[in-house]
């Protein structure tokens, strides 16, 4: 089964990239050759790219504190563990005083390390990171990965508050779908979400049928249209009715 996700809003669609670039930097750094360690460091690029937009910060600590308030009011409930309630409560609080405390925008001290500015500046000129044009950088893939490794975390440090705020509102949204088996007649499928607002679509897809989900929502509806690819992955209309699951988390 494929997982796909569609963002019903602007601010789930930043938290997704955010989380996307961050597993990806995770899983390079995983790895030894310079080349690896190079494109995570690309990938911190785009991190901070995405983070220091001017009302993320803000923004994450409003969600933040918005579902703590949701999960207080479910105090005395018979039906919800008072165990697992406190150790949420206590997430949530933990990812909120982290990232209220840490000054300026995330990432904002890289921007003050001017090796790495430069090496930013020529990163989106295609081949503007050779030996030639960075000798120091050329210099720095040849330490032994161990170092690159501690110098990665180092300034990823930086981003580790907006990480943990981020990988929490994310488990929790898709926590709050309850996934239900659908059918798209003749590949098309459309719902009415009758007038509730939803954060974000999940779809499973079964890999062996061959298709790909194009979607769309808004407020009143979402609608997704089956394709299949074709030797080009030119993507065409799938014709017969496609089976898959669905999850809508508000």
């Amino acid at each position: 089964m494929i997982l796909y996700e569609y963002p019903l809003s602007e601010r789930v669609r930043t938290m997704l990239r955010l989380e996307y670039l961050f597993r990806r930097v995770h899983f390079l750094l995983q790895r030894a050759h310079p080349f690896d360690h190079h494109f995570a460091l690309l990938s911190l690029f785009e991190i901070m790219d995405v983070a220091t937009r001017q009302d993320l910060k803000s923004e994450l600590l409003k969600d933040l504190e918005r579902q703590r308030q949701q999960f207080l009011s479910f105090r005395g409930n018979p039906a919800v563990s008072e165990q697992t309630l406190d150790e949420v409560l206590a997430e949530l609080d933990a990812a909120f005083q982290c990232l209220s405390q840490q000054l300026g925008k995330p990432g904002q001290p890289l921007l003050d390390n001017e090796w790495l500015m430069a090496i930013r500046s020529r990163a989106s000129i295609p081949g503007g990171t050779c030996e030639f044009d960075l000798p120091a950088y050329y210099a720095w893939q040849h330490l032994p990965e161990d170092q690159r490794r501690l110098d990665m975390a180092r300034w990823m440090e930086c981003f580790g508050p907006l990480a943990m705020g981020v990988e929490l509102l994310l488990r929790l949204l898709r926590d709050s779908g309850t996934p239900h088996k659908a059918l798209a007649p003749g590949g098309v499928y459309q719902q009415n979400l009758g007038g509730r607002s939803f954060q974000l679509m999940r779809l499973r897809v079964d890999g062996a049928l061959g298709v790909v989900p194009e979607t769309t929502g808004h407020r009143l509806m979402v609608s997704v249209r089956y394709m299949r690819p074709d030797v080009d992955w030119k993507l065409r209309p799938v014709t017969t009715d496609v089976a898959f699951e669905i999850a809508l988390c508000p």
